[in-house]
């Protein structure tokens, strides 16, 4: 005789029945009767996900295909599972068991070969527990361009956003390149000139970088690359002139280094906007002489002003002197202007005669 026991399964219950390890049914809500040696497992359907140490067993004996949804995922493979229509979890190469009695469930299998995950609800899903152990994400900031790249091999270059990655896809990196528009400062440059003076240059270079990709695998540094492109450009441009030239026009000097720059520039994806030198360091002594120069110019420059000004007003008295010679009237009249200047200084007494003004004046002095 077989002894039996009955049993109870709640509406949110099921009851796995194990005969020597075996699965051998399965319970749904209500009374049962079952043998004693069989051993029975009570699970909750309110719990989404069925885990049990013996779940392929229960998997192979099929009593599940009524309630449950079983998956079987491969290498390569993942599953977005949503639950009464909010994201649930993220599941990943594996055997899973979802219930559906209890709860609206919908599964959607992807392939996670293509490396980068993308979805419409992405932001919803990205908020899961499941999504940090299977997505890796990046932010690109406003201004940048994200470069990314799977075991090596560039997968894509993306913009400003948020960007997702299946980790398990392979190992990657990514690399955010600034493309706003940037300056670089070059200073202390030693720069000898045509005519053997050792000077020191400052410059800065205005630019941005217009090819990502190449800024980053076509040198090693682009922002030294740059540094020293420049540094050749003016050491080229600055050797074939002399120092005179260099203190007269910076900014014309400048336009052939600039030229040169750009072109070179342009093979690692950047784009020079504007080359400019901003200070010429001469050594002290030769300040020293430069100055000395200068003040020899100014000097004879303020000499040859005078010289041209006594010119200028000896040449204005003779022509005044010819003028009061053909006529005698303005003579007379140029007589009493000086004399109303002498009247304004001391008691002068006038007689006219048949001579001159300044005759009888210089009588009665």
């Amino acid at each position: 005789m077989i002894l039996k026991r009955l049993v109870r399964m709640k509406p949110f219950e099921r009851g796995l029945v194990f005969v020597k390890g075996e699965c051998k049914r399965l319970l749904g809500p209500g009374w049962h009767w079952i043998d004693l040696n069989q051993k029975l497992i009570r699970v909750s359907t309110r719990s989404v996900r069925f885990e049990h140490a013996d779940i392929e067993v229960v998997i192979k004996s099929g009593v599940l295909k009524d309630e449950a949804e079983v998956l079987d995922l491969r290498d390569g493979e993942s599953a977005l599972v949503w639950v009464d229509g909010r994201f649930y979890a993220i599941l990943g190469a594996g055997q899973h068991v979802l219930w559906t009695s209890f709860h609206e469930v919908k599964v959607k299998t992807v392939d996670i070969g293509t490396a980068r995950f993308e979805h419409d609800e992405l932001a919803a899903i990205l908020q899961s527990d499941s999504a940090e152990a299977h997505l890796q994400v990046h932010d690109v900031r406003i201004g940048h361009e994200g470069l990314f790249f799977c075991d090596g091999v560039h997968i894509g270059s993306f913009s400003t956003g948020r960007y997702a990655f299946w980790k398990s896809a392979g190992a990657l990196t990514a690399v955010m390149v600034d493309t706003r528009e940037c300056v670089l400062d070059v200073t202390g440059q030693e720069i000898m000139t045509s005519d053997k003076v050792t000077l020191r240059l400052n410059s800065l270079v205005t630019y941005r970088v217009t090819n990502a990709l190449a800024s980053i695998t076509g040198v090693e540094d682009r922002f030294q690359a740059l540094y020293r492109e420049v540094q050749l450009a003016l050491r080229g441009a600055i050797a074939m002139r002399d120092l005179d030239q260099l203190l007269s026009d910076k900014e014309s000097i400048a336009a052939e280094p600039e030229s040169i720059l750009r072109k070179t520039a342009a093979r690692f994806g950047i784009e020079v906007i504007k080359l400019g030198i901003k200070d010429i360091i001469l050594p002290g002594e030769m300040k020293d002489l430069l100055n000395k120069v200068t003040e020899a110019k100014k000097a004879s420059e303020a000499n040859a002003v005078a010289r041209r000004e006594e010119t200028a007003a000896m040449r204005s008295q003779a022509n005044t002197a010819r003028i009061l010679e053909s006529s005698p009237t303005l003579m007379k009249l140029r007589e009493l202007e000086v004399l109303e200047k002498i009247a304004g200084n001391s008691k002068l007494s006038v007689v006219l005669g048949e001579k001159g003004l300044a005759d009888r004046v210089i009588n009665l002095l």
